[in-house]
């Protein structure tokens, strides 16, 4: 693939964030768009936008999470526009607190959405991106799918699914020479509403929480995060690592081995906020 020109783009989550910013860069660049979220007035404002640059844009009201919703979302898709090229499977929740005080329900919720939503948009769109000749899958994983982070218990389980799982689907796709490039995109800390709009255990300051990610943690723009991601899926990269701090963390963990588990555990405590009492 040279460019997203003339391409049929699909994006997950495209109500907001990343989501909506690749949007606006597949239209930009050519692309023709099936997007979706479980929003239905931001996924609105979201297909206004990628109109006004005179795009073709078809859009659903999903949730990732429901198979079945999902794999008509893919036949609709494949059957207006005749073909897929480019599949991103972009939407993703939080849930922010320890392990000892999070429900199940909360645990699943996450689950549904982050891994197995990431499973549904790859099952059901494959056979297209395969038939197209020239497919890319972009799966977004996480700085958090390659450190661990004490009070991201669930979003470490479904960021590290999210990767072990799109590895091993690409080694999959060059086995058996399938056309299909396969990406695993690990951004850092991205300002988008992921923090604020996620759930949060009972102990946890929500307003400090949210605060702290918003004005010290997410350092990259949104837009600049979709431009490094989409370049990259073109290009066929195997895995990519959006922004400063991805690269710093990651890279000083290989460098410390396990023991960056020690290192996390001693500074986290002096930088998360306190819990409510």
């Amino acid at each position: 693939m040279k460019s997203l020109n003339d391409k049929v783009v699909v994006i997950s989550g495209a109500g907001g964030g990343m989501g909506r910013e690749m949007a606006l860069k597949a239209a930009r660049e050519g692309a023709l768009l099936a997007i979706s979220d479980w929003n239905a007035e931001a996924l609105a404002e979201t297909v206004d936008l990628v109109k006004g640059l005179g795009a073709e844009v078809r859009s659903d009201v999903i949730d990732v999470s429901d198979r079945a919703a999902m794999g008509a979302w893919a036949t609709a898709v494949a059957e207006q526009f005749g073909r897929v090229n480019v599949v991103v499977n972009n939407a993703g929740v939080t849930v922010t607190g320890d392990f000892e005080e999070m429900s199940y329900e909360d645990f699943d919720w996450i689950v549904g959405v982050n891994f197995n939503g990431v499973v549904n948009g790859t099952k059901e769109f494959l056979p297209h991106l395969i038939a197209s000749g020239d497919g890319a899958l972009v799966n977004i994983s996480s700085l958090f799918g390659l450190v661990s982070m004490p009070g991201q218990t669930a979003y470490n389980a479904t960021k590290y699914a999210v990767r072990g799982f799109t590895e091993a689907l690409r080694e999959e796709m060059l086995i058996n020479k399938h056309p299909v490039t396969v990406t695993c995109i690990h951004p850092g800390g991205i300002k988008t509403g992921i923090a604020r709009n996620g759930r949060k255990t009972a102990s946890q300051d929500a307003g400090k929480i949210d605060e702290l990610f918003d004005k010290r943690l997410a350092r990259m723009t949104a837009e600049k995060a979709a431009g490094i991601i989409l370049d990259n899926a073109v290009k066929g990269k195997a895995r990519v690592l959006v922004g400063i701090d991805a690269h710093i963390i990651h890279h000083l963990a290989k460098v410390a081995g396990s023991r960056y588990q020690d290192v996390v555990a001693w500074g986290a405590p002096k930088t998360m906020p306190k819990p409510k009492k």
